[in-house]
């Protein structure tokens, strides 16, 4: 993937301890999250509303959050209704799992 961010933009997204919070419940989101009215928490992703209750913080402040996740390829947004749900980009995450093991030479 050429377009892909680099393995330090993804260390940085991840060095924010809510952001790196948020990503973990996104990655299990049933055990996370209830259920939703409009999306399917694996399918379609979670609610930022949801998100946004979850980790106690200002709608913007999350919307911030997952906007620098989703610029680190880590996860992928979409619209429904009024709201943007929120799902993990697994392949994108593997793939830079294996970056950095060949970039540390692991």
């Amino acid at each position: 993937m050429d377009d892909a961010p680099s393995t330090v933009d993804v260390l940085r997204a991840l060095g924010n301890e809510n952001r790196m919070q948020i990503l973990r419940w996104l990655l299990s989101p049933t055990d996370h999250f209830p259920p939703q009215r409009d999306g399917d928490l694996v399918e379609d992703g979670v609610c930022v509303g949801f998100i946004t209750d979850k980790i106690g913080l200002s709608q913007p402040t999350v919307t911030s959050h997952m906007k620098v996740l989703a610029g680190a390829g880590l996860v992928t947004g979409r619209q429904i209704k009024n709201w943007v749900f929120y799902k993990p980009d697994r392949v994108r995450i593997a793939d830079t799992l294996a970056r950095l093991k060949d970039d540390l030479k692991v």
